[in-house]
């Protein structure tokens, strides 16, 4: 790598870190991604288990849901925040909430409790999912990102995947409300090792405002829609005048938004990054690419347990598969973004073999064997994978280095909004063709109408599909500019 020096904020130059040193810094902030990461996914096993346990199956969605949406609301926020106060004080203020989110979670005694904290953990996951790779920017321009970038995505995908394997475990073995305890020592060791091998990281601190009331507006505004996608045509008639007021109420808060995004000095959602058609495209496709993702990790293993009638333990381990591609395909996808001219050529073509392994699923939704299974989840994950490092750099390369928080928390708060409507619509889909709650897990298999759930997963996997394919277009729209070997200023 060219010898490079860094500013501080003081306009003290000195030399970048060595190699070494730079890998200590990566690994800091590698527990706190995890954590953040694991959060994400862990209780998607446990769902059925929660819902019998708290009498709730209808809102299991709210679950998973509230989380994203907290967290898509938070994390612009946060790298605003760690702009002007540095990444490491932005990391540990993180790592406190989730503390205080995962005790709230595990002392729920029910949903709306529940729901709530989970809010706080999403909250907190604005910070911890984010910042780390704000950190990557801080270290390497550029054409060498990409290379680091890789601890980044195994660590990221691997907690993801390893969610509802843990989360199954947990809810079958030991009680749901392990799936929370279990984050608490983690997150308290992460504290410490953060704190003190972030010390040494370059600084590029530059002052922002916090666009909180725009942080209130989609908040709000998320809720009420929905609320209106699960409450309609269960609690109330669709056609009720409770939906259609509340459907009212969200489209007034959605003008707001996007008022307030026009008129704030600094937005929640800067217009002047999403400017850059390089950012907006990179954006939208991470966005859209992960949300097919992230929902189906979410709810495959009720597929499982449903249509194939395994334990939560066993769907959560039928997943590893996914871990394991998804990490492949990253590291394949990272390494020759740095390393070939025309990075994009990659991500395109496996876009195209992930959105076929998805239309896969769909049309075998109702029959599949567990070793055709594992076939389909790995070339799903393994040709999903270099979307995620090519679109993050390339979005990376294109802006100053003091908006790079900024950005990477745009990207994020981008791609937790889209997320957070397809796992809410995602819900609407699957959960309702569950049973109600009947106390155990034999009595719930032996109320399920097989049928209508292997359609509504087959709905699933189409929508998947679908945001796939956005991803897909949006992609090819990108411009595929040459990596920078410098860091941008």
């Amino acid at each position: 790598m060219p010898d490079e020096v860094s500013q501080t904020q003081d306009g003290e130059r000195k030399p970048l870190l060595s190699h070494f040193e730079t890998l200590v810094v990566v690994f800091g902030v590698l527990l706190p991604l995890f954590l953040g990461s694991v959060s994400q996914s862990i209780a998607a096993s446990a769902l059925p288990t929660i819902g019998r346990a708290l009498d709730a199956t209808g809102d299991l969605s709210w679950i998973i849901t509230a989380y994203l949406l907290t967290q898509t609301a938070a994390t612009p926020l946060f790298g605003k925040f760690s702009d002007t106060h540095g990444r490491r004080a932005t990391i540990i203020i993180s790592l406190w909430i989730f503390i205080a989110g995962s005790l709230a979670c595990a002392l729920a005694e029910n949903i709306t409790m529940l729901v709530i904290a989970r809010a706080v953990q999403g909250i907190a996951a604005g910070g911890l999912t984010s910042v780390p790779m704000t950190v990557l920017g801080d270290l390497a321009p550029p054409k060498y990102r990409a290379r680091y970038y890789t601890w980044f995505s195994l660590t990221y995908i691997t907690a993801g995947a390893l969610g509802p394997a843990l989360g199954g475990f947990f809810a079958e073995y030991v009680h749901w409300s392990a799936i929370f305890w279990s984050g608490i020592p983690l997150a308290v060791a992460a504290i410490f090792i953060t704190n003190k091998s972030l010390r040494k990281l370059p600084a590029f601190h530059r002052y922002h405002k916090l666009d909180l009331a725009g942080a209130c507006l989609i908040t709000a505004a998320s809720l009420s829609f929905m609320f209106v996608l699960t409450a309609g045509g269960r609690v109330y008639p669709w056609a009720s005048p409770q939906i259609a007021g509340l459907a009212f109420v969200s489209m007034l808060l959605w003008a707001g938004f996007v008022w307030r995004m026009r008129s704030a000095p600094e937005p929640l959602i800067p217009l002047g990054i999403v400017s850059n058609k390089i950012v907006r495209w990179a954006i939208i496709s991470n966005g859209f690419g992960w949300s097919a993702i992230v929902g189906l990790n979410i709810y495959l293993p009720i597929w499982l347990q449903t249509v194939s009638a395994m334990t939560p333990a066993q769907s959560g381990l039928a997943l590893m598969i996914v871990m394991v591609a998804l990490n492949s395909g990253a590291l394949v996808g990272a390494q020759l973004a740095s390393r070939i001219t025309h990075y994009k050529r990659i991500p395109i073509v496996s876009l195209v073999v992930c959105i076929a392994a998805t239309l896969w699923l769909a049309w075998r939704s109702a029959g599949m064997g567990f070793m055709e299974l594992q076939i389909v989840l790995a070339v799903w994950g393994f040709s999903f994978g270099p979307v995620a490092p090519v679109t993050s750099v390339s979005m990376q390369n294109t802006v100053p280095q003091h908006q790079l928080g900024t950005a990477v928390g745009c990207m994020a708060s981008v791609r937790g909004l889209i997320t957070t409507f397809t796992v809410a619509i995602f819900g609407v889909i699957v959960l309702h063709v569950l049973p109600d709650a009947t106390g155990d897990a034999k009595g719930a298999l032996a109320a399920l109408d097989l049928d209508a759930a292997a359609q509504a997963f087959r709905t699933l996997f189409l929508l998947g599909a679908l945001c796939l394919t956005i991803s897909l277009v949006t992609l090819l729209f990108m411009e595929e500019r040459p990596l920078e070997t410098k860091r941008p200023v």
